[in-house]
């Protein structure tokens, strides 16, 4: 006989933790933490998709230290942060969901002129979202900068946070570690699977040693970068294996592609390049217009798009996985915990509407309203949201 099979809207065990149901909030920049402070929006962001009945919502992005950052107006998860990240889980509780803060270091991906510092990468290469040269990192940055993590995690449970998602996607400092087309380091970080996450791989068990027991711990883990020379199964697969192996982690949340060279990887739908142009300053509009194409290529939306490879990491792994990209219908939730899939995350489908997994639960809906436009995109330097959404509330949109 078989065990039936465990339905979307019960309780879920995630490590120490049991989750209303089995939909997390993926994380998506929120787009309103004015030099990195907490507002009052950002508190009511994720108040409102806890209200909606997400299980769990992860803010996004926590950067470990100010030279971790995608731009100036990222959130640092250091201890001045703290009071006002306690408002927002405080806030999130209240409606009966957890809270998990996503921390990372942006590396290639970090703005030097924004930041006014400079940032670091495994190999000293040209990168256009860093706005120029970024330089290999030394064994003494690489030592502190694990030190940064362990130091957001703690800040991070002395917030209220139920659990601590650590970014090993898109490019981002780990995820280029692990990158054969970004990682051309000589020493013992680089070279071999082994070797290329090795750091990712210390990073994780710092994390985890500064959290304890207590506090579910996720790793969001690049399947493939989506770039030709960059990271794919054949490696990644291995790699998956080697951080389960290690037992610092209670899930892992698979993602693909690179913010660095494809930014529409994890997207996919249509490119609002026009969107984009004009929520730029003039220079950096001109640029995309040239560019744009290159790091936004045009990729077909389709319904659950990582399953397939996902499906892969099903088969090998042991450890709870969660499905992410492109999840709009409940049958696709479905579809995924009959695949041994413990949870699955939303992103878009939330923005447009906070309370689709209400909808879902009442049985008054079986899918939700967004429909991949990513006209939601060019709105984080504005405030992340819906423009379809925005405009129906009687909000003018900036877009």
């Amino acid at each position: 006989m078989t065990s039936p099979r465990p339905t979307v809207f019960e309780p879920a065990r995630l490590g120490p933790l049991t989750l209303r149901n089995r939909i997390i909030k993926a994380a998506t920049f929120e787009g309103v933490m004015p030099r990195g402070a907490v507002s009052n929006e950002l508190v009511e962001f994720h108040a409102e998709v806890a209200r909606g009945g997400t299980a769990l919502t992860t803010v996004a992005y926590c950067s470990v230290s100010e030279s971790g950052r995608v731009h100036r107006d990222t959130l640092v998860l250091d201890s001045a942060s703290v009071p006002g990240l306690r408002r927002l889980t405080d806030a999130v509780h209240a409606e009966g969901a957890l809270a998990s803060a996503q921390i990372g270091h942006a590396g290639l991906v970090a703005n030097q002129i924004s930041n006014g510092m400079s940032t670091i990468a495994p190999s000293t290469r040209i990168s256009a979202p860093a706005m120029g040269l970024v330089r290999g990192a030394s064994l003494r940055q690489l030592d502190d900068i694990v030190e940064s993590y362990a130091s957001a995690a703690r800040n991070a449970v002395d917030a209220g946070f139920d659990a601590i998602e650590v970014h090993l996607g898109h490019n981002y400092l780990l995820s280029s570690f692990m990158s054969p087309n970004l990682n051309k380091r000589k020493d013992h970080y680089g070279g071999s699977i082994t070797n290329r996450t090795a750091y990712p791989r210390r990073v994780l068990e710092a994390v985890r040693r500064a959290v304890g027991d207590k506090t579910a711990v996720i790793a969001k883990f690049n399947m493939t970068d989506g770039v030709p020379q960059g990271l794919w199964l054949d490696e990644s697969l291995p790699m998956a294996q080697l951080i389960e192996a290690d037992g610092h982690i209670d899930a892992m949340q698979l993602t693909g592609g690179s913010s660095l060279l494809n930014g529409m990887y994890f997207f996919r739908g249509d490119v609002p390049m026009k969107e984009f142009v004009a929520s730029q300053a003039k220079v950096v509009g001109w640029g995309l217009k040239f560019y744009g194409p290159r790091i936004f290529p045009k990729l077909p939306f389709e319904e659950a798009f990582f399953l397939p490879m996902a499906r892969q990491f099903r088969t090998e792994l042991s450890l709870p996985l969660i499905l992410l990209g492109g999840i709009n219908r409940l049958d696709t939730m479905e579809t995924a915990l009959d695949e041994g899939f413990e949870f699955v995350a939303m992103g878009r489908a939330l923005l447009r509407d906070p309370d689709v997994v209400n909808k879902f639960h009442n049985a008054t809906a079986r899918e939700g309203l967004c429909i991949h436009c990513n006209k939601c995109m060019p709105t984080i330097y504005t405030g992340t949201h819906c423009v379809i959404r925005r405009t129906l509330q009687g909000v003018p949109t900036t877009v």
